[in-house]
């Protein structure tokens, strides 16, 4: 194959593009991570965690992917035997599902058609049929990254509170968190689950807990086993800005960067930008003549748009062509919809050029691939942007 000029075009849904400042900022020799310097370091981004997660309560850090900060949701407060209510919004809720069977967790499936985030009404119908009050969790995806759906975790924590239920409310946040509005403490969410290299704007390999105090206090009665993810350990070496293991300082470093650069530009301006990339997308494939896959509009995703193919044309073939002729990286279809969709990922470090960049390999890779299609969505795209505010600029106090 021949070698492609210019920079690739990795437009799917995480592990997003990594910024040069952040890239900078990792490129620095190893410290002691015993060291009065380290506890610096450990002290500004376990604080800096807070404001991201929007909470006054601790967030821990592993170095694991974000699965780990699943499993450490589970064993930290759940035993064996329990049920936990969760709902099928797409693969990555699948994926819960398995790993809380995995510890002995019976799992009360609410079936979805991976068009749609979980229902608030649905779940507090659940939560008011549970007379026993055996179910011990509510879990759910708020960003579904294989089908580009959100829940409103806002209105499941109304219907929660609305059944007069006790469940714990644990959501996964690993592709919304630094994209999506989000509030861990306003929502009273028990246990927030993310990761480091989506919104985040890192290389794969942290993830984080953010645990209320229920939360916290369920984790001193559970009965499942954990060492490695055990979060009074965490805690309590946290405080003084160390922890329990060798930590992964140079993604630390990063960490520390990223958080800067998203209190430089505003949380509201980080999920303003990323609704607008999203709307100009949403234009883009209207005017292809083609079908996102989530339903509902109140639902769509700022961080992604998964694209259904027509019939009878493979997704995983028309991102091939695309990569091998414009030297751009799509989102392939997973579980019930692979080889029937594309994704598009317009997270983290992403402005408007750079979008329609990628939305012209989209369109020329349609072209290319043979797939029916009106020509035009680059163009509805940016009349889409010209209607805008200046939320993707960072404000000039902020940098003075």
């Amino acid at each position: 194959m021949a070698t492609q000029q210019g920079r690739h075009f990795l437009h799917i849904p995480g592990p997003s593009p990594i910024p040069d400042r952040v890239l900078r900022a990792m490129d620095m020799p190893i410290i002691d991570h015993r060291s009065a310097e380290f506890a610096r370091l450990g002290k500004t981004v376990l604080e800096g965690c807070k404001a991201v997660f929007r909470t006054s309560q601790p967030v821990v850090i592993y170095p694991s992917s974000g699965t780990g900060a699943w499993e450490a949701a589970i064993v930290n407060t759940l035993s064996s035997g329990d049920t936990v209510l969760m709902a099928e919004t797409g693969h990555f809720a699948t994926l819960w599902r398995q790993i809380a069977a995995r510890f002995g967790v019976n799992v009360d499936f609410i079936p979805g058609d991976w068009r749609r985030g979980a229902d608030p009404a649905t779940i507090e119908a659940r939560l008011v049929a549970d007379k026993a009050r055996s179910i011990k969790a509510v879990m759910v995806v708020h960003n579904e990254t294989s089908t580009g759906s959100t829940s409103r975790i806002a209105e499941i924590r109304k219907a929660i509170d609305a059944a007069g239920h006790p469940a714990l409310f644990m959501v996964d946040t690993i592709s919304s968190l630094a994209s999506v509005d989000y509030r861990h403490d306003e929502w009273q969410v028990d246990v927030t689950v993310s990761g480091s290299q989506k919104g985040l704007m890192l290389p794969p390999g942290l993830s984080f807990n953010a645990i209320s105090e229920k939360a916290m206090a369920a984790s001193k009665t559970n009965t499942l086993p954990r060492s490695y993810w055990d979060w009074q350990e965490m805690v309590k070496i946290n405080a003084n800005g160390f922890f329990p293991y060798t930590p992964a300082t140079n993604l630390l470093y990063g960490l520390r960067e990223a958080l800067a650069m998203l209190q430089e530009e505003g949380l509201d301006n980080v999920f303003s930008r990323h609704q607008r990339l999203a709307a100009a997308t949403r234009a883009a494939v209207k005017a292809w003549g083609l079908e996102v896959l989530c339903e509902n509009p109140a639902e769509q995703s700022p961080v992604l748009t998964a694209v259904m193919m027509p019939p009878s044309h493979d997704a995983d073939r028309y991102r091939k062509i695309t990569l091998e002729k414009y030297n751009i990286s799509l989102g392939s279809g997973l579980g019930k919809v692979a080889g029937k969709v594309f994704r598009i990922g317009h997270l983290g470090e992403c402005n408007e050029l750079m979008l329609l960049g990628a939305l012209s390999g989209v369109e020329m890779g349609l072209a290319a691939a043979g797939v029916p299609h009106r020509s035009g969505g680059v163009m509805a795209a940016m009349a889409a942007l010209e209607v805008r505010d200046d939320g993707n600029q960072v404000p000039v106090a902020a940098v003075a």
